[in-house]
């Protein structure tokens, strides 16, 4: 349903906070922390825990992009809060670099394997690749195993496994070009410079698959890719247990507690794979159970801790879980960004005042609504409106 918008425009950045480029929210500094390979060793998750607590308001996110970030940092903070990070490994050479270094790779690796060393060898690569001047949304997406399972997270430059080869493939194309372990990182930074090239990017903003909607692939991009879909649930999995978060954040504390277990993988699904263990005790933030209803809710960080949000939204999205119907995803937003759920969900309620939502049914959270000025307390009172013209 995309026949019109809500009234309220909220502010668009057109990039993500990083470490040495964090950005302000209603809770104080965001800062992002890009984790080498999306991993943490023991020392760097405490480490990165008493930080939080030290220099913020102790609540860590884990982003769809698999990244982690600190909230509530004080700003006259920051700079102290960069070099105990610089120590622990976790910053790059500078802002620049970190954005470029955008790599996503499947949290299912096995040292050495393909994408691991891909993800290696691209991070590398990206670090040194000063001349290119990518958006600072563009990502890449390594994803070499069996069958691939980030189709469904955003990225503008993928290398996937199509049988026993290797693709790379423009987001947004249902073709490709096959590489080799050699060749896929070479050829996955020659595509990036074909998307600017070719003017992907104007004014510094752009995403592969709008290009690619427009032109189409490369001429030499004619392997066809195959489809995969890949829904994550807690439990435990051939490297450890994997737990979900409660809409994707944790209080530091906990961080802490699950590195006494193992080093940590961050993932794209709001989860975390703790390495070498069978079971994780219940701690607060984590869904181990794959039935819990929370995980069919996705809410942002709502007002006040995001200066663009209109309302709160997480304590209503732990009182609207239980009904929402089996096997559908509700999106509750602060605001017609959408930035938890960008595209459309089967149910999105975007906040058009304090404690006033819209109703959106298979659509984004900006999409024309079914019902509008829906009360938080109506909508607890009754929550079988959602269920209405479905």
């Amino acid at each position: 349903m995309n026949g019109g918008a809500i009234s309220q425009t909220p502010k668009v950045y057109g990039w993500c906070p990083g470490a040495l480029r964090p950005m302000m929210s209603g809770d104080g500094l965001v800062v992002r922390v890009r984790a080498p390979l999306g991993k943490l060793t023991v020392d760097q998750a405490r480490g990165v825990a008493r930080l939080s607590q030290d220099f913020g308001n102790g609540l860590l996110d884990i982003s769809a992009r698999a990244n982690l970030q600190m909230r509530g940092i004080r700003e006259d903070a920051h700079e102290e809060l960069i070099a105990s990070l610089r120590t622990l490994g976790l910053i790059d050479p500078d802002a620049q670099a970190e954005a470029r270094r955008n790599v996503l790779l499947a949290p299912f690796w096995t040292e050495g394997n393909d994408t691991h060393a891909i993800a290696t060898e691209l991070s590398a690569a990206l670090t040194e690749a000063a001349d290119l001047a990518l958006p600072g949304k563009f990502g890449f997406a390594v994803d070499c195993g069996g069958t691939p399972v980030l189709q469904d997270t955003a990225a503008d430059i993928r290398i996937e496994r199509v049988g026993g080869a290797l693709l790379l493939r423009a987001d947004g194309a249902v073709t490709g070009k096959p590489v080799t372990r050699e060749s896929a990182v070479p050829e996955a930074l020659a595509l990036a410079r074909w998307f600017l090239d070719q003017g992907g990017a104007p004014e510094g903003r752009g995403r592969m698959h709008r290009l690619i909607a427009r032109r189409g692939p490369p001429p030499a991009h004619a392997a066809p890719r195959i489809d995969a879909s890949f829904a994550a649930k807690p439990g435990t999995v051939p490297a450890g247990t994997l737990a979900a978060l409660e809409f994707g954040q944790m209080p530091a504390a906990t961080l802490a507690q699950l590195a006494e277990h193992g080093e940590i993988r961050l993932t794209p699904w709001r989860a975390l794979l703790v390495e070498g263990t069978a079971g994780l005790p219940s701690l607060p933030g984590l869904i181990l159970d794959a039935t819990d209803p929370r995980l069919q809710v996705v809410a942002c960080t709502g007002a006040p801790g995001c200066l663009q949000a209109l309302s709160a939204t997480r304590d209503l999205a732990r009182d609207l879980a239980p009904h929402v119907p089996a096997g559908t995803k509700l999106h509750i937003s602060g605001c017609a960004k959408g930035c938890a759920c960008p595209g459309p969900a089967p149910l999105t309620l975007t906040a058009t005042g304090q404690n006033e939502f819209s109703l959106i049914r298979h659509g984004t959270a900006a999409d024309q609504p079914l019902k509008t000025r829906l009360s938080a307390d109506a909508l607890r009172a009754a929550p079988e409106l959602l269920k209405e013209g479905s």
